[in-house]
């Protein structure tokens, strides 16, 4: 469908170009427009202006001015032109200024020009031609916004064949591969060709979510290989871009239904790819968060693909040591399953059991806070199936020497919702966690830790105080039984310890040999 690298003409460069291309400029009329007023402000946060469902893509450039960390990410490529135009078109008249039988041509000519590919990592090269592309690409987006015409196939497939040549590209080596992971985590890197890439985004989504476009013709040009390109692109390390490719993902599996299922198993490779290969890529939160509003779109009773999208892929994302950047996203969609089906409920609190991290404490705080959400939405029924493993890991998690780790487990019990449940269960759950308690009341460092722990002692000891002084007698009983075989333990040893000492050493004798402690000073001299 696409035209190949190969088959594009490539520009000659001579001393005549800049005149032409200044000639074809002079044509237009220059004003000013949204995109002139984005490109001269700095980039914002896409994290905060996420593009809703339906708004045009948030109007953010980054012009020629960019970070320190841009610099590597430029665009290694030169002016690519079309193949051909329309014949006895101008491609620089503006659409006001044609009747409208031709007002077709005029659109296809103007995407043919918008074919041209510019290299961005000078900002001083080709800046005539690089202009009058620009205002090409914000006339396209106008007539498409207000003209709305009536897309043929033509036009759609010129549309389709100028966003790939655009947008479908190989990213250079990402900068972070050799950087460390807190450093990586800080910088943001913009493309520098931004001030073009925006305007075709805006264009593309303009096209999808036009009432013009038929998607019965449209899905012929929208296919799987154009899809394939867009959800590459999800690599991305400018989160504008990130941004504006997760709305019009949303748009595409919204308008072409016959790609669902293609959109949902292509995601599900790449986040395969992700937990089981690499644990590389920049597009996982935005995917999650595409994926959030479709499961909420899921009809009842659960198709069994879903099912297995939750179990196969969702739970799996949590095993990724950088869960953090999409914890929030991902815990939307889970949720999104266990209340549309709550017999879920369990196998997620058994999956997030599987993946519960032992040595990494910011990632435990986090799962504690995703399983009070899941809980919330969990019924009895449910709760009882996976209790006695679940407090189990609570009681490891009130252990914890880090206090923010012991602090979040505590707080569970703060959830009116949970604690209903424990009430209600409690001759099991006490007694699994009653040692935790007591073992943080006698000996734990926090303060604050101390504090919260007595107040929970207090409460089941007021909820059933036969219960809990019986788990309290159990408890004594269970440590003077410890106490007793540490002492047997140490009798042992200190017996085996004097009979080797008398022992005379023979050939193939097993010695005990204790240990010597070279002092600090003659170890520095040697």
């Amino acid at each position: 469908m696409f035209i190949s690298d190969k088959n594009k003409i490539q520009g000659s460069h001579h001393p005549n170009t800049a005149t032409m291309w200044k000639q074809f400029i002079s044509k237009l009329p220059r004003k000013s427009s949204k995109y002139d007023t984005a490109s001269n402000s700095p980039p914002s946060n896409p994290g905060n202006n996420a593009a809703a469902c339906g708004n045009p893509i948030e109007r953010t450039a980054s012009g020629n001015g960019l970070p320190d960390g841009a610099a590597s990410m430029k665009r290694l490529a030169s002016a690519e032109f079309p193949s051909s135009v329309v014949v006895g078109i101008e491609p620089l008249i503006s659409f006001k200024d044609v009747p409208n039988f031709e007002k077709q041509n005029v659109f296809l000519s103007k995407l043919n020009l918008c074919c041209i590919i510019f290299d961005f990592s000078d900002p001083n090269k080709d800046s005539v031609g690089k202009d009058l592309k620009r205002q090409t690409l914000i006339e396209l987006v106008d007539y498409v916004s207000t003209d709305a015409p009536r897309f043929t196939d033509q036009m759609i497939a010129a549309s389709c064949r100028m966003f790939a040549i655009n947008l479908f590209r190989v990213f250079p080596p990402s900068h972070r591969a050799n950087s460390s992971i807190g450093e990586a985590e800080e910088e943001l890197v913009f493309d520098p060709a931004w001030s073009h890439l925006q305007i075709v985004y805006d264009l593309l989504l303009k096209v999808i979510t036009s009432s013009s476009l038929d998607a019965k013709i449209g899905k012929k040009y929208v296919d799987q290989s154009f899809i394939r390109g867009l959800l590459n692109l999800f690599d991305s390390e400018d989160p504008r871009e990130r941004e504006c490719l997760k709305t019009i993902l949303h748009r595409i599996y919204g308008k072409f239904m016959v790609q669902r299922p293609f959109i949902r198993k292509s995601v599900s490779n790449i986040f395969y790819r992700f937990v089981f290969e690499t644990e590389r890529h920049n597009g996982i939160a935005e995917l999650l968060e595409v994926f959030g509003s479709v499961i909420s779109g899921f009809a009842l009773p659960l198709k069994e693909e879903h099912k297995i999208f939750l179990c196969r892929v969702l739970i799996p994302l949590h095993k990724p040591k950088k869960v953090g950047v999409y914890i929030q996203q991902l815990t939307y969609c889970i949720n999104q399953f266990v209340e549309k089906e709550p017999k879920l409920a369990s196998s997620v609190i058994r999956g997030l059991l599987k993946y519960w991290p032992v040595t990494n404490s910011q990632k435990e705080v986090m799962f504690l806070g995703e399983l009070e959400e899941v809980l919330e939405a969990t019924n009895m029924v449910e709760f009882q199936k996976c209790m006695v493993p679940l407090f189990r890991r609570i009681g490891c998690c009130l252990n914890s020497s880090h206090f923010q780790v012991a602090e979040r487990a505590l707080f569970l019990w703060n959830n009116d919702h949970l604690m209903n449940l424990i009430a209600q269960n409690r001759q099991v759950i006490l007694p699994l966690i009653y040692p935790a308690l007591e073992r943080n009341a006698r000996c734990h460092w926090s303060q604050s830790v101390l504090n919260v722990t007595m107040n929970i002692r207090k409460m089941f000891s007021d909820m059933d105080g036969d219960l809990f002084l019986a788990c309290q007698r159990k408890f004594q009983e269970e440590e003077d039984k410890r106490g007793v075989m540490e002492e047997r333990r140490r009798l042992i040893w200190e017996r085996l310890e004097t009979a080797a000492t008398f022992q005379p050493v023979t050939r193939n004798t097993a010695v005990l040999v204790t240990p010597v402690r070279v002092p600090l000073v003659a170890a520095t001299l040697t």
